[in-house]
């Protein structure tokens, strides 16, 4: 008989304060809710920890930023430890001085850091100054195996950069994705499958 691989997946969408713990309080009880309700990965929303910011440049903004591990992923991976989800969260991470990403961690369901994606696309378009705050990334695409099974995290953006997909869609599995909250995915005929 087949082995059922059917997997739970939550998507987490929340409205966003300017009270920076608020919101990753927030995001840590839909977590503990999504796993109440049998997710086995969730994902949490890019740069949930704020508002979005990238619509004006404003240098005070930078004090956002945080390190990787630092307090986010702190609160974030005891979670993972006490709901046993893989958990997909996008930070904006503070790698040193000047040195600043927008970046997806992967967080194990025992609560290590799994993995880290650095976004490599930065728009730079009216209410979107991404290239202000962040410097592309360095980690390249690539396939994680969690516990959840292979996952190849990416920000908004990348999906439209169809040929970049190879090294994160395993051989001869169709690629899923989560659906976008701004924006067309992809021409039709380069349509993914939402999750």
């Amino acid at each position: 008989m087949a082995k059922n691989t059917t997997k739970r997946v939550a998507l987490i969408q929340m409205s966003c304060t300017p009270d920076t713990q608020l919101n990753l309080d927030k995001a840590a009880e839909r977590v503990y809710e999504a796993a109440r309700q049998g997710a086995t990965l969730v994902c949490l929303p890019e740069l949930f920890r704020a508002q979005y910011f990238c619509q004006r440049e404003d240098h005070a903004l930078f004090d956002l930023a945080e390190s990787i591990p630092g307090p986010s992923t702190d609160v974030l991976t005891r979670v993972c430890r006490e709901t046993g989800v893989v958990l997909v969260a996008s930070l904006f991470e503070r790698r040193a001085p000047g040195l600043y990403h927008n970046t997806a961690v992967t967080i194990e369901k025992d609560g290590r850091i799994a993995d880290m994606y650095r976004k490599m696309h930065i728009p730079d378009d009216p209410l979107y100054y991404e290239k202000f705050y962040f410097t592309p990334g360095d980690l390249g695409f690539k396939a994680t195996q969690t516990t959840s099974g292979p996952i190849g995290a990416d920000l908004r953006r990348t999906h439209r950069y169809v040929g970049l997909l190879g090294p994160v869609v395993p051989r001869g599995r169709p690629p899923h994705r989560a659906p976008r909250s701004r924006g067309p995915l992809l021409p039709h005929r380069h349509r993914l499958a939402p999750v």
